[in-house]
Formats: C-alpha cells, structure tokens, sequence
C-alpha cells in the first residue's frame, strides 16, 4: 500500500508540474508593441506618430492601439498618400475626432487624397513647414468617377456628411468636397495653395 501511495502521488505532482509548464494556462506576457500598423507609439505615450497608406486593417490596428495606450491625444502624420479603403478611412477618421485627438502635419510631411479627409479629424490640425496637401477626385473602379455624379447625388453624400461630423457646417462641408473633385482627376492631384488652405479651414490655428 505505502509503494502504491508514492506512485499516486508522483503521479499527482508530475501532473501539477505539466500543468504549470503549459502555455496555454500561464499568465500572457504583457503586449509591449508600440507599432500597430502605420501607427506608432512614441515614448511619452500620448502621441502617435503616423507614416503609410490607410488600408483595410487601420480601424483594427487603431482600436489595438488605443486598447493598450488609452491616453493618445496627438497625431504626428509623417507621409499620408492616400487610403486603399474609403470606408473604413472615413469609420477611422470618425473615432479619431470622437476621442478629442489633435494631429500635426510635421515639417517635409505629405498628405493626399483620404490622408486629408484624415487629417480633418483632427481637434486642433496643425503643420510643420515644407508640407503638402493634395487632392482629387475618387474613383470607384476603372470607369467610374465623383465627378459622373451631379450635385447632390447620394454617392456624394458619405464625404459631406463626414466633414459635417467632424466640426465644418453643411455649407463648408460641400464647399470643400466639391472644390476637391473637380480641382484634380482621379489619376492627378492638385496641391493646395496656401490661400486655398486657409480658406477651406484646413488647418485651425
């Protein structure tokens, strides 16, 4: 009986041990990343530093992000040309706006096309000197662009009632939807001036 009692009890506690030794049950390793897509942490853990096109995966790598650094109030925008999905760039730039976050177009910084609709997310919207902000007109596919629309058409709409979501009037909203498709084609871009900065409220300060 006393040979059968120390079996079971080393069976006992190399069950504990395999136990403990299993990945799936221990504790996870805390996420230290503080790259999360074209967005990334910097040190004082309030600021982003943001360098890429806006694809499918930004919304996720943004939520990841703010998940793990809840106190973000800043965007440094590096280069931005552009977004390959509207939607979700626009369901992006919603959330930024509501979480009350300031961006800045740093010094040598480019934005175009949706890298502007997400820059006018911004609370506050700075820049550096020597940027660019450009824009056009989208396309959906080879064959078809904003412009085949006439004024007011629906397919206008997401645009316009974005910019009236993140602070312009309805007025502004369609003054400067309207001045960015027909100022360049789908295929060009045309780089704002500093006049058609200002009086576009592109920046806020």
């Amino acid at each position: 009986m006393k040979t059968l009692r120390l079996i079971f009890t080393f069976f006992i506690a190399s069950s504990i041990l395999i136990s403990c030794s299993d990945d799936s049950n221990s504790p996870q390793t805390p996420n230290t990343t503080r790259q999360f897509g074209i967005f990334k942490v910097l040190d004082d853990n309030t600021t982003i530093e943001m360098d890429g096109t806006i694809g499918s995966s930004a919304l996720n790598d943004f939520n990841a992000l703010v998940a793990s650094f809840p106190n973000i109030t800043k965007i440094n925008i590096k280069n931005c040309d552009g977004s390959s999905d509207d939607t979700v760039n626009l369901q992006l730039s919603e959330k930024v706006h509501q979480k009350g976050i300031n961006i800045h177009l740093m010094d040598n910084g480019e934005i175009a096309s949706g890298g502007v609709d997400f820059f006018l997310a911004g609370i506050q919207r700075t820049k550096g000197s020597n940027t660019r902000i450009g824009v056009h007109a989208w396309a959906a596919g080879e064959n078809t662009t904003a412009t085949d629309f006439p004024v007011g058409h629906a397919n206008h709409l997401p645009y316009i009632n974005y910019y009236v979501s993140v602070g312009f009037t309805q007025q502004q909203a369609e003054a400067f939807y309207y001045f960015t498709i027909n100022a360049a084609p789908a295929s060009g871009i045309h780089w704002m001036t500093a006049a058609e900065i200002a009086q576009y409220n592109i920046v806020t300060q």
